[in-house]
């Protein structure tokens, strides 16, 4: 029964969610955001992130960490930020000794709504739909857990190729 923890890494704002995966089926335990101080310094939110991340981990005690692969979007800087937030991330599961597995955000969205170019509100309802919730609030939460919901499909692929082979 795999705990999976799936991260959307910002330098002001981190989604998380996290699933379990449970008789071959997906259930979510919960997800949320961890919002950095505006008025801190970039190295001062990278610490909050990270002590965050190491409270949440202690908590849910993830088996995997799903997080996003860096991307250039149109602002360098930006991209630069995330990939330090990313790091962070990475670090903090690799400390916990937590298996890391990256994803584009493109694979994800496909592999959750059927659509690699699925906007931020399409991949929100269809998470909320698969894990049976009413209403997920953020976006950053709801891409988290879309991390997660992939992971957790992932797992499920490779499972069924092992029982195929084992027939």
């Amino acid at each position: 029964m795999p705990v999976i923890l799936g991260i959307d890494p910002g330098s002001r704002i981190t989604g998380f969610g996290v699933v379990q995966v449970s008789d071959g089926k997906i259930q979510h335990v919960n997800h949320g955001v961890i919002l950095l101080q505006k008025a801190s310094t970039f190295a001062h939110r990278l610490l909050e992130l990270g002590l965050a991340l190491q409270e949440i981990i202690a908590k849910y005690k993830p088996d995997q960490v799903s997080v996003e692969k860096i991307f250039l979007g149109k602002n360098p800087d930006s991209a630069f930020k995330l990939g330090h937030a990313r790091g962070v991330v990475i670090y903090e599961a690799m400390r916990a000794q937590v298996e890391v597995h990256e994803y584009a955000t493109r694979v994800v969205k496909q592999g959750v709504t059927g659509s690699g170019g699925a906007s931020k509100e399409e991949v929100q309802i269809v998470v909320a739909r698969l894990l049976n919730l009413k209403a997920i609030v953020r976006l950053d939460a709801s891409d988290a857990l879309a991390m997660a919901v992939h992971r957790a499909f992932q797992l499920q692929k490779n499972t069924a190729w092992v029982k195929a082979i084992e027939l």
